[in-house]
């Protein structure tokens, strides 16, 4: 008796499950993978770019800084009281580099390390801070932006090289970092020598990519638009590691703490602030604005704010001035 209630009862749930799929059919199975899709525009890089260090300018040479107007009270005609009377400044920036540009999901408002030194600019400007159009930009923007008059400036991790220079005018360094290596805990990678064959992403439109070129066994380079794409493309297992500053590292670190920052500086960065080519005024003024932060402190401030996390303060680096 109870072998065949049980079979009865089975027989009606099957009844139940056909008939609820309409017509007495199965459902059709998927044929759609389970798959982990690259970022958007995301592709080999096959020809190395230049790096720092490859040079046949002085690289971080910058003009003497002028002495600083009042805010608001700009020379006549120059770039600095064309900005004035716009009423705000223009800045090309990122929002997806944690510590340095990035959107805060409390407030929604961008912050980090070159967020600051712009605040800091459009301070001696208008004596305001917030008289500021903040840009997001990525990494190969950087240059177009400047150069069809988007932005006055760009303050965005942007490495002072002598290729760039042949259009684009740069501010004395304000920050320098070594480029490094960034993979998973539990892998292998723990130098440069282990990237020998293997998936590395760099942004596109960074010099990320010329150290990995000059090693003799070099990995292959996936460059994708910003560095939160390197991250999710290491976490869906399409590439094995990533190679960038090591503040940009150390940001994404932050975000995934299954990731470590490995091996020995592969290259060096050297942050300025891009103005378009020909803006020696501008440049003069960035670099006023840079002297004073040096010397009341600001820049220390900074760092403490957005940057211990990357441990004691180098302090501000010293500048090289010609003319």
């Amino acid at each position: 008796m109870k072998t065949s209630a049980l079979a009865a009862a089975l027989l009606a749930a099957t009844t139940i499950l056909v008939s609820g799929c309409g017509a007495g059919e199965l459902p059709t199975p998927s044929t759609l993978d389970a798959v982990h899709p690259t970022p958007a525009g995301a592709a080999e890089i096959t020809s190395a770019p230049q790096a720092e260090g490859q040079a046949d300018c002085d690289e971080e040479a910058s003009l003497r800084p002028g002495p600083l107007p009042k805010p608001g009270a700009m020379p006549p005609g120059s770039a600095m009281a064309a900005i004035v009377a716009r009423g705000s400044l223009r800045v090309g920036v990122d929002q997806n580099t944690y510590l340095f540009g990035f959107r805060n999901p409390a407030t929604g408002r961008l912050e980090g390390f070159d967020i600051d030194i712009a605040r800091e600019i459009a301070r001696d400007l208008f004596g305001d801070p917030d008289k500021i159009e903040l840009r997001s930009v990525n990494a190969a923007e950087r240059i177009p932006a400047l150069r069809e008059g988007k932005v006055d400036m760009i303050v965005r991790t942007f490495s002072a090289t002598c290729e760039r220079r042949r259009e684009v005018d740069f501010s004395a360094v304000y920050y320098r970092a070594a480029q490094r290596i960034l993979a998973p805990a539990e892998s292998r990678i723990a130098a440069s020598a282990d990237l020998a064959g293997k998936r590395v992403c760099v942004a596109r439109g960074t010099t990320a990519a010329g150290p990995l070129f000059g090693m003799a066994k070099r990995p292959m380079v996936f460059g994708v638009a910003n560095w939160t794409d390197c991250l999710v493309a290491l976490q869906q297992g399409n590439v094995d590691a990533i190679s960038g500053d090591d503040p940009i590292l150390f940001g994404l670190v932050a975000q995934d703490r299954t990731l470590r920052v490995v091996g020995e500086p592969i290259g060096m960065g050297a942050y300025a602030v891009g103005v378009p080519k020909g803006s020696a005024e501008l440049v003069r003024f960035v670099n006023g604005v840079l002297e004073r932060l040096r010397a009341d402190g600001g820049w220390q401030r900074i760092y403490t704010d957005r940057l211990a996390a990357l441990g004691p303060s180098p302090g501000p680096p010293i500048p090289r001035y010609v003319g």
